[in-house]
């Protein structure tokens, strides 16, 4: 008689091969989302960048000053939102969503992409503040040298640039606990935001067609 040869297979190998395509999966998602905030951050930092380079070279000793507050507060801004995204929770939005009140949805894709919007904002825009108001420091400095030359450059710059970081340092400590007590707040008010875009572009995609 013939006997057939049959393959033992053992149960624990199948959790296995699960766990292995879990794992490249979650690492082909890290990569992707590695390369996408490196792109982001070129881009974003090279619009800001062509952005305060234009004003500062056409604004007064006064205007640039004005551009290096709007730096820090800019930076400001978004640590205040990456805090409140971290803190918030997801039952308000929930809520809302459910009565289609606008920005609930988005609220909730905030929340459950909570670290990479805090990540987009406290590291992307918020380093990308930090070097660009040190850069308008510089400029300023060298603006304010001409007018002063009793005082040296690297004494102003020096000067400029400890204030830079302490009203930034001072800012982001004074919006932290803002942050955390309207969370929800916060949050709402930047997926209106993101709501108003979504419609935006779906009204101009309709019109196109």
């Amino acid at each position: 008689m013939s006997s057939k040869t049959t393959k033992s297979v053992h149960p624990e190998k199948a959790p296995e091969r699960h766990k292995k395509t879990a794992a490249g999966g979650k690492s082909n998602s890290r990569v992707r989302w590695l390369i996408t905030i490196f792109l982001l951050a070129l881009v974003i930092s090279a619009a800001f960048s062509f952005l305060s380079q234009e004003l500062l070279s056409a604004a007064s000793l006064f205007g640039a000053f004005v551009v290096l507050l709007a730096i820090i507060a800019l930076g400001v801004f978004f640590d205040l939102l990456g805090v409140a995204v971290t803190a918030a929770e997801e039952k308000p939005f929930h809520s809302m969503a459910s009565r289609k009140v606008p920005g609930g949805a988005e609220g909730i894709w905030l929340l459950r992409n909570a670290d990479k919007v805090s990540s987009i904002c406290n590291d992307v825009v918020g380093d990308i503040c930090g070097i660009l108001s040190g850069a308008a420091a510089a400029v300023i400095a060298l603006e304010a040298w001409t007018g002063l030359h009793s005082l040296s450059q690297r004494v102003i710059q020096l000067l400029l640039s400890a204030l830079v970081a302490a009203l930034t340092i001072l800012g982001k400590a004074f919006c932290k606990q803002i942050a955390l007590n309207n969370s929800t707040a916060i949050v709402h008010g930047a997926s209106k935001v993101v709501w108003r875009f979504k419609r935006l572009f779906s009204r101009k995609l309709k019109r196109q067609k």
